[in-house]
């Protein structure tokens, strides 16, 4: 029996995350400011937003029906939801997206949301385990990406590429010291915004980076403590042999020797990194298995039969 579609109110916090969120077959209302500032900034980017992905400027929330308000981060939840919501807004169906685990403490920090009625995805099991969720029903809904049919895997540049948007202010947190300490011992590139503050290449954009990521030997991963990145999942989706830190979900996802290898130790990566970069054809193994993994997990089909059952679920 098929569902009715949905108008769901919502906000741009991660560009790609929400390209891959709208794959889903309902409505989303993307608010959007004068200024497109961060979190306001619609339909930004050079991604192919479809048509089911509408504007709509802050000014005209209170005049536009939704069914349910998908909140993405706390400044949603606990300012916009009084400042911009109408009282009957309040009280549609709910969900807040976590995107991230918790950065005050790893174990004890209780989650901005705690309400009952509200839905709590997290995009990891990682994440769900250490935020305390309180009295608020969680869920987690594993990242589903969506990449050009013909972006395989190549690896014929000797080199490993690190992916991360603001390395150098973002610090310790993404690894910025792992990754400069890698890079002294083995040829690593890195890309992102801001890329060139730590040395790196620049920003690629979103549609071209599959295929600009899969020239290199491996993906580099030198990050402490995040969510899992879209990037790491693109890559392993495409064939792309992947080394990082055993931290975060990442170490549940990556197999030594089958489809990359983790260590909470940088220095035991390093043998490795050089010995795929010795050994292209290992590399490919290696990928082949990140592959299957990615196929297994995060296919665009399996994301949005999750999605499509949350959303059934508050609206029901």
């Amino acid at each position: 029996m098929s569902r009715p579609e949905l108008s769901i109110l919502t906000w741009h916090v991660h560009g790609n995350y929400l390209y891959y969120l709208t794959q889903v077959p309902h409505t989303f209302y993307v608010l959007v400011d004068r200024e497109r500032s961060p979190g306001y900034a619609g339909r930004a980017g050079n991604l192919p937003w479809g048509p089911n992905v509408v504007e709509l400027p802050i000014e005209r929330i209170a005049d536009t029906t939704f069914d349910c308000v998908l909140y993405q981060s706390r400044r949603a939840w606990e300012i916009d939801r009084y400042t911009l919501l109408s009282a009957a807004q309040r009280e549609l169906p709910a969900i807040f997206l976590e995107h991230d685990p918790p950065r005050e403490h790893p174990t004890d920090t209780r989650h901005p949301v705690d309400d009952p009625a509200t839905v709590l995805v997290h995009v990891t099991a990682f994440n769900r385990l250490m935020w305390d969720n309180g009295q608020t029903p969680t869920r987690v809904i594993e990242h589903g990406v969506l990449l050009p049919h013909d972006v395989r895997y190549d690896g014929r540049l000797p080199r490993g590429l690190a992916v991360a948007n603001h390395l150098a202010r973002r610090g310790r947190r993404l690894g910025a010291d792992v990754f400069s300490a890698w890079r002294e011992q083995v040829p690593l590139d890195l890309v992102g915004m801001d890329a060139r503050a730590s040395g790196g290449l620049g920003e690629i954009p979103n549609l071209e980076l599959p295929g600009f990521m899969a020239r290199y030997r491996f993906y580099c991963h030198p990050v402490r403590w995040t969510s899992l990145g879209l990037s790491a999942v693109e890559a392993m989706m495409i064939g792309m042999p992947v080394i990082g830190l055993a931290t975060t979900e990442l170490a549940a996802l990556v197999r030594n020797g089958d489809s990359g290898f983790v260590d909470t130790d940088p220095a035991r990566l390093v043998p490795h990194m050089r010995r795929l970069l010795r050994a292209p054809d290992e590399a490919r193994r290696l990928g082949e298995g990140a592959r299957r993994i990615a196929q297994e997990r995060f296919s665009i089909g399996r994301f949005v039969a999750d999605w499509l059952d949350v959303f059934h679920e508050v609206t029901r």
